[in-house]
């Protein structure tokens, strides 16, 4: 029973400091110099390298409006991370989590699931949130 409360309390707290651990402002500084080239400064699949890939970057604005209106959290992790690839431009759409490695931190996906993924990873993806059209 003590074993239960230790694991219980330590998922706790990891999942507890996922949350803070989250930093919108700090997510948009690593937009702007990692995804703002393909994807643009608006965040509308229009920037600047978007003319010469095969694949267009996607409206990353739109993310939950296609998704039925929930942010699809756990791709969009696979995305950026590398766990879900997508082919852009004849090769892998660059995959950033080397770029963003750090401390776990553990998200809670929109069907309850826990998501484990770097802080940096964290603050991108909850900037990403911040920019969803309603």
């Amino acid at each position: 029973m003590r074993i239960l409360s230790i694991i219980a309390g330590a998922v706790f707290a990891v999942s507890g400091s996922a949350a803070l651990a989250q930093d919108v402002e700090r997510g948009g500084e690593y937009y702007r110099t990692n995804c703002a080239t393909c994807h643009g400064i608006e965040a509308t699949g229009q920037g600047p390298m978007a003319g010469v890939l095969v694949i267009k970057p996607a409206d990353l604005t739109r993310l939950a409006a296609d998704n039925g209106g929930v942010f699809p959290l756990r791709r969009v992790i696979r995305r950026i991370d590398g766990r879900d690839p997508l082919v852009s431009h004849g090769s892998p759409m660059p995959i950033f989590g080397q770029f963003f490695e750090g401390r776990d931190v553990v998200l809670k996906a929109p069907d309850g699931q826990p998501i484990i993924t770097s802080e940096p990873i964290a603050d991108l993806v909850a900037y990403l949130e911040t920019l969803q059209v309603h």
